[in-house]
């Protein structure tokens, strides 16, 4: 079944979205807690997390032939 191309989009945006939620997440946490709880890693190793699984994503959508790459 092929995948629309609105979603693919919309997929990678997702991802994109919830990482930079994150990353402010990360940054409110580290202004508020001032070192007292680990809520700061938490939130960066999720940003982490999340970005290395779009990109191996993406690696999988041009080896698999979902994405198909064009210069810019």
């Amino acid at each position: 079944m092929p995948v629309n191309d609105s979603l693919k989009t919309l997929l990678i945006i997702a991802f994109l979205i919830v990482i930079v939620w994150n990353l402010g997440a990360g940054l409110y946490y580290l202004l508020t807690d001032r070192g007292q709880s680990n809520r700061t890693v938490n939130a960066l190793t999720w940003r982490i997390v999340l970005s290395v699984g779009l990109i191996l994503l993406v690696i999988l959508g041009i080896y698999t032939g979902w994405i198909k790459p064009h210069g810019l």
